[in-house]
């Protein structure tokens, strides 16, 4: 797929981006660079590589799932403007 300074410009405009007539036909070429590249990548062959989060194998460091300042629905709720058997008072958005 190639692009061309009509499609700089529709996607210029659709993303309220102001950009002068002379910049449309560099960047198309920019773009289609950028889309050239990438294209590059899709040759590339992934077939038994797991996905990674991190560049270095290093296992999950997991905290103990224990309550910390669980009792304090007064003090919480000290601060809303209106609450009802423990909960916040909102008015109502969606009928």
């Amino acid at each position: 797929m190639a692009i061309d300074a009509a499609t700089v410009r529709k996607v210029a405009h659709l993303a309220r981006i102001k950009t002068p007539e002379d910049r449309l036909e560099p960047m198309a070429k920019e773009l289609n660079g950028i889309l050239a590249w990438i294209e590059q990548l899709d040759e590339v062959d992934i077939d038994g590589v797991e996905p990674m989060t991190s560049n270095v194998a290093q296992p999950m460091r997991l905290r103990d799932d224990v309550v910390t300042d669980g009792g304090k629905v007064e003090a919480v709720l000290s601060n809303s403007p209106r609450s009802a058997d423990g909960f916040f008072v909102v008015p109502k958005v969606v009928e």
